[in-house]
């Protein structure tokens, strides 16, 4: 991984002097959604250029993504040739398939392949969406003096819809079986995120040993330390 100067011009992060990227340029921040994306292009050992911004407090860091993610989001991926990518659960399964050979997802013809995109989405969609409304709760409609009462409400939306995967699973060394996927990068990330890890742990027992083993990944030991230790 490179980190790129934040105000570098968007012509000169996507293009080389040939015109072509040579690496992905990945917008993202520590302790944020981008960090499972960051796991996964560490273990797959794909170089990477690093636009740091933290979207959810910064005006700087929303405009730098603009040009390339409208919605102003992270993680936001462009990929060598110009090609973007948004949404985590997305570049997660693209790179995944894109690297078959590191097995970190079931390929098509694999039974456990259903379960495995379930998952990816639900992990997307019922539970890493909601954190787009703490920043600001009058996205939803709600007064900020309201703020304490939606965020807990969220919260404990979290904690239910983590419950109910953790019904559904019958983890093995991992939530699929014996092999490391990027399905365990997301929740490993995303249970790190409100309401934490103490809740977590008390609303998803089976899944629990599988991100306690994530978190001592050795391959992954620097870049959790670096990128989003576990206090």
């Amino acid at each position: 991984m490179s980190t790129l100067p934040s105000d570098m011009p968007i012509d000169a992060l996507r293009a080389s002097p040939t015109g072509i990227s040579t690496e992905a340029t990945l917008y993202g921040a520590k302790a944020s959604g981008s960090i499972a994306v960051e796991a996964a292009l560490t273990l797959l050992g794909v170089p990477y250029a690093l636009v740091e911004g933290a979207t959810w407090a910064e005006e700087e860091a929303r405009e730098r993504v603009a040009p390339v993610n409208p919605m102003r989001q992270i993680p936001t991926l462009v990929l060598p040739g110009g090609e973007i990518m948004t949404e985590s659960a997305a570049i997660l399964i693209h790179l995944a398939d894109l690297h078959a050979g590191a097995s970190l997802a079931p390929t098509p013809a694999d039974h456990r392949r259903s379960q495995f995109l379930r998952w990816m989405v639900y992990v997307s969609s019922a539970i890493y969406s909601l954190h787009w409304i703490k920043p600001d709760v009058r996205r939803i409609g709600a007064p900020e003096s309201a703020r304490d009462a939606v965020v807990d409400a969220v919260h404990d939306r979290i904690a239910f819809c983590w419950s109910n995967m953790d019904s559904q699973l019958t983890p093995g060394r991992y939530l699929l079986g014996d092999d490391l996927t990027v399905l365990d990068l997301y929740v490993t990330v995303v249970s790190r995120f409100g309401p934490w890890r103490e809740r977590f742990y008390e609303v998803a027992p089976r899944m629990t040993p599988v991100v306690r083993r994530v978190d001592q990944e050795a391959r992954l030991t620097a870049f959790w330390r670096e990128r989003f230790p576990l206090d």
